[in-house]
C-alpha cells in the first residue's frame, strides 16, 4: 500500500451482517500481525474466518451492536462493535453501559491511530446515547501491553478474570 501514513482515517457506521466479511477480513489480517509479532496466545494462529463458532459470534455482535469501520483512503483499516453487554464470560454491570468488542486493527495499518479513533467514536457514541459507562476486555499476557493500551486510552482495570487459560482483564472509563 503506498503512502498509508498521508490517508485520513475515517468512521463509518457499519450495515450489519453485510460488514461481517469486512470485520472478517480485519480480524484475521489481526491474527497475522499478532502471530508475526510472537504472539499466539492472544487470539491464535487461525484466522477468525476459517472458525465457524466464531464467524457465527462475529455475525451475532455485528447484529447485534453499534459497528464501527474505520477506513484509511477508503480501505478497511479497523473495526470495533459497540454492545450494550459484555460476552458471556464477563458479568454485566449493574448500570446501563456499552462494550467494546471485537476492537481490531488491519495489520497494513497499525501505528497510524486506528484504535484510538475507533475509542474516540465509542466514546462519543457511548455519551450520545445518554450512558456513561464505557467497558472493555482484553488479554492480559504478553506483559500486559493490550492492558496498557487501554491504560493509555483512559480506561482504567476492574476485574481480571480467565477463560480456560487465557488471561483477560476488563477495564472502564466514565464518559
Amino acid at each position: 500500500m503506498e503512502n498509508e501514513h498521508e490517508k485520513t482515517i475515517t468512521i463509518r457506521q457499519g450495515r450489519g451482517a453485510r460488514d461481517v466479511p469486512v470485520m472478517l477480513g480485519i480480524l484475521d489480517s489481526a491474527v497475522v500481525w499478532l502471530n508475526g509479532k510472537g504472539i499466539t496466545a492472544q487470539w491464535g494462529t487461525e484466522p477468525f474466518s476459517a472458525r465457524p463458532k466464531t464467524v457465527e459470534l462475529v455475525t451475532e455482535v455485528a447484529t447485534g451492536g453499534l459497528t464501527l469501520i474505520a477506513e484509511a483512503g477508503g480501505v478497511p483499516a479497523g473495526t470495533l462493535t459497540l454492545t450494550p453487554h459484555p460476552g458471556a464470560y464477563v458479568p454485566p454491570a449493574d448500570e446501563p453501559e456499552r462494550y467494546v468488542r471485537f476492537l481490531a486493527t488491519d495489520g497494513r495499518f497499525h501505528g497510524l491511530g486506528v484504535g484510538a479513533a475507533l475509542l474516540a467514536r465509542a466514546v462519543e457514541e457511548t455519551r450520545s446515547a445518554g450512558v456513561s459507562l464505557l467497558r472493555v476486555d482484553c488479554f492480559a499476557g504478553s506483559g500486559g501491553r493490550l492492558v496498557a493500551y487501554y491504560e493509555r486510552r483512559g480506561f482504567t482495570r476492574t476485574d481480571p478474570f480467565t477463560v480456560g487459560d487465557w488471561p483477560g482483564q476488563v477495564l472502564e472509563m466514565r464518559v
